[in-house]
């Protein structure tokens, strides 16, 4: 038992003998060949952590530092509790839809339970390895190759589950799982996937076609119907310009009418007052004498402007009280019927008509 003071003693005796000779090498160098030449002492590593059993039994954690073992009656197992990988080379499996091929990734994990890990499981490492390994195969299986290929996160989501579930009785803690490559078995599974998508690419084209010329027609259909429908709001718009134009002009027409009845009310009015003898009474025999002579002037005046008219039209104008029809001094409508009539008559009957 008095083993472990000689070696402390020991070891500040090299100490001493180093600092007086002032080399730090040679102090480094002395202590190495001490602990080299005794292994009652051992360092745990930053970012590991040692387990120690005494004939077997009753573990004792180590953590990182110097720490003491004594040979033959300590046995130590050192654990890295940093995250650590393990690769998974070139791995055959099947998808979901047949298809062989070659799967390698690489398996991220920590140890979070060095007890568990330790004393849970024998060689924590090759395990995780062939947990990874056989998680991959079945993971493998539940996924379409156009599925791997088109989204990987999807297949490591998936294995970082499974196997973080497996191993987690272990004291691991499976971090993430990356598939690093993906591929054919051979190269006629690749030639018969490469024709597949080469019909999945043309499909799609033809698709796409299709889908633009449905377009182009619809577009077409669109600019007949928007271009029937500008014509129909433009016919529409005509015709209410057209009818608000002829109310327009009919109103104005109406106005024009009511506007020269009032006046010629207001001339036979001024008329009959001149003719009549006391001028605040008009008599109807005034106002009928005023309309009688109203009448006499606006026929002299339409006979004013044929006179004064250089055209070359000809006009008739008759008595029909010389043929006992009427007593009226010029009744140009009649006269206008009469050259109707002899001009609808045969040229023959009109020239004996004319003989007699």
């Amino acid at each position: 038992m008095n083993t472990p003071r000689l070696a402390r003693t020991h070891l500040i005796t090299s100490v001493r003998s180093g600092v007086s000779l002032g080399n730090r090498q040679g102090l480094v160098s002395a202590s190495s060949r001490a602990l080299g030449r005794r292994t009652f002492l051992t360092v745990i590593q930053q970012g590991h952590e040692g387990w120690r059993l005494s004939l077997g039994r009753d573990p004792v954690k180590l953590t990182p530092g110097l720490n003491i073992k004594i040979p033959f009656y300590h046995t130590l197992t050192v654990l890295d509790v940093r995250e650590s990988s393990v690769n998974i080379p070139n791995l055959p499996g099947y998808t979901a839809d047949n298809v062989p091929i070659l799967c390698s990734g690489s398996l991220f994990y920590r140890i979070k339970d060095s007890y568990k890990a330790c004393f849970g499981v024998s060689e924590v490492e090759r395990n995780v390895q062939n947990i990874g390994t056989s998680a991959v195969r079945s993971v493998l299986g539940t996924f379409s190759y156009d599925q791997v290929i088109a989204d990987r996160n999807d297949l490591n989501k998936q294995l970082n589950v499974v196997i973080g579930n497996t191993i987690s009785d272990w004291g691991v803690e499976c971090t993430r799982f990356e598939v690093q490559s993906f591929q054919p078995a051979n190269r006629e599974v690749e030639r018969q996937l490469e024709l597949q998508m080469e019909a999945e690419r043309n499909r799609r084209k033809q698709l796409l076609d299709t889908q633009a010329q449905i377009n182009v027609a619809e577009g077409q259909k669109q600019r007949v119907i928007l271009e029937s429908e500008g014509h129909l709001e433009a016919k529409s718009n005509e015709a209410d310009a057209k009818y608000k134009t002829v109310f327009r002009e009919a109103e104005a027409r109406q106005q024009q009418a009511l506007m020269e009845a009032s006046a010629i009310a207001q001339q036979v009015e001024n008329i009959a007052r001149a003719l009549g003898p006391n001028k605040d009474s008009i008599l109807p025999e005034h106002r009928k004498l005023a309309l009688t002579t109203l009448v006499e002037l606006r026929r002299l005046e339409q006979l004013r402007a044929i006179a004064e008219s250089k055209s070359n039209s000809t006009y008739f104008f008759g008595d029909k009280a010389a043929l006992g029809m009427a007593n009226e001094a010029f009744n140009i409508d009649y006269a206008q019927n009469v050259k109707a009539g002899m001009e609808s008559r045969p040229a023959s009957s009109r020239v004996a008509g004319a003989i007699a």
